[in-house]
């Protein structure tokens, strides 16, 4: 008798589950990172409660979150932040976790330096008290964000108590047209299906389009799975990742290494395999996307109109709320609104590939006048590597500050931030209210689209640049 398909979603969750409990699944975490506005916390109360961290090896940190960006740095911006930095060195160095702090040679963002040193591995389970977790399932594993409660508790036993959620396929069919990029096709998911239409799902991202991204394109559009409201999303791994994951620091070597890629090359669904919900979008219909509104489903064509209330997919007061909040009409065209600000940054779009293909675009020329811009890489790694190609001249030379890595502007904590009031486009990947700043109007759209508009100083369609 044949075996049932399985889906990949299948395929690692059981291979974790370890038991049931009424109705729930203790699942196996292989591995647990933390950052410094959260991760120190939970570590003291755990050692509070007589508790000790049951894998040391397992568990990583970061200083990323609130970390200062600029030459020279020391410490951070943030009121009151020098207390997470120093906490989070104390605990770390307390219960022998390996921290990735400033000023050694590997610090960044969590999920740009955790698939760049293959922390992350196909088939692995992997967690963190951060939202955009989900970033890290581009290489084939089950990752997603989870609060300092569950992060004592996956320290202390290896494992968490969860509910299994339900199995979701969004299939982007065809080829993406040239200009168009990984954003594009996340923010035009979320703008069609709404902001809560990946419902705690865990979502594999299939179809030509995804197979033809690269590491960094995947990790761009699982890294917004969290804005979709799913619980994870992910990909299943193939040469595309092999190929970069083979030497990276803490991958597999030798033998090991072959062994693992046999066993990586089974982690796909199977022909036949049943989902829950099946999504398909057509990959050759996307275009350059922008937000508009206060949430990423508020997003058109970076040459549409801001819609009227039936066609935004907000109620009445949400939608008045969103529109009074961002300085907009309905009707008005986004491509010819001016903005303030241009950032270049975070999780999503920080990447080497992010800032190569916009200092393409900003190369020989200038920054629009009086328009602040800034390019902020995800790691020190990308940072060296942008220096050896000359990218940080290019930008530079075009009026962008460079900066040093870390989240950076991507949100606000009270430290360094825009002018208030400021309209700024942005590679992050929430426009919330105040999410950069006290009435920092944001337009979230690929490093691309950024690169355009801060040249304009207009949000713009990058394709104008390209031509």
């Amino acid at each position: 008798m044949q075996p049932e398909p399985r889906t990949l979603f299948d395929k690692l969750w059981e291979q974790h589950r370890v038991a049931r409990l009424n109705g729930e699944d203790l699942i196996a975490i292989d591995r647990i990172f933390l950052h410094e506005r959260t991760g120190a916390v939970a570590l003291r109360s755990l050692a509070a409660a007589g508790r000790a961290v049951v894998d040391p090896a397992r568990v990583f940190a970061v200083t990323d979150h609130i970390v200062d960006t600029r030459h020279g740095r020391t410490g951070t911006l943030v009121p009151g932040g020098d207390s997470f930095l120093s906490a989070t060195r104390e605990e770390t160095r307390a219960a022998g976790i390996r921290l990735f702090d400033v000023g050694v040679p590997d610090p960044g963002i969590v999920h740009v330096i955790s698939p760049e040193l293959a922390i992350v591995l196909p088939g692995a389970t992997l967690v963190c008290p951060d939202s955009h977790t989900c970033s890290q399932g581009a290489l084939g594993a089950l990752a997603w964000g989870i609060g300092s409660t569950e992060a004592e508790h996956a320290m202390a036993t290896g494992t968490l108590r969860l509910t299994r959620p339900r199995a979701t396929r969004v299939t982007f069919e065809g080829a993406l047209a040239p200009g168009v990029t990984a954003k594009d096709m996340a923010l035009t998911l979320i703008a069609r299906h709404g902001a809560g239409g990946g419902e705690g799902d865990a979502i594999e991202f299939a179809g030509d389009a995804v197979r033809a991204l690269d590491i960094e394109g995947r990790l761009t559009l699982c890294n917004m799975a969290t804005e979709f409201a799913a619980m994870s999303g992910f990909i299943a791994p193939d040469e595309v990742t092999f190929d970069y994951l083979h030497g990276r620091r803490f991958a597999p070597r030798g033998a090991e290494w072959d062994a693992a890629v046999a066993a990586w090359r089974e982690l796909k669904t199977d022909p036949g395999a049943r989902f829950d919900r099946e999504i398909v979008i057509d990959a050759g219909a996307i275009v350059p996307m922008v937000s508009w509104g206060t949430s990423p489903q508020s997003a058109v064509g970076v040459d549409g109109r801001v819609p009227g209330q039936g066609e935004s997919g907000l109620g009445a007061d949400g939608y008045a709320r969103a529109i009074d909040y961002m300085g907009l009409a309905p009707g008005q065209p986004l491509d010819a609104l001016p903005i303030d600000a241009a950032f270049i940054g975070s999780c999503t779009n920080s990447r080497i590939g992010d800032l190569r293909r916009a200092a393409a675009l900003v190369k020989g020329r200038r920054v629009a006048a009086g328009l602040q811009a800034l390019v902020v890489p995800g790691s020190s790694a990308v940072r060296r590597a942008a220096e050896a190609e000359g990218l940080d001249r290019i930008f530079v030379d075009a009026g962008f500050e460079w900066r040093m890595s870390g989240c950076s502007l991507c949100f606000y904590a009270g430290g360094e931030g825009f002018a208030p009031g400021s309209r700024v486009i942005s590679s992050t990947n929430r426009n919330f209210e105040g999410r950069q700043g006290p009435g920092i109007r944001t337009h979230i759209a690929s490093p691309e689209t950024v690169a355009a508009s801060a040249i304009a100083g207009r949000i713009a369609d990058p394709r104008e640049l390209s031509r």
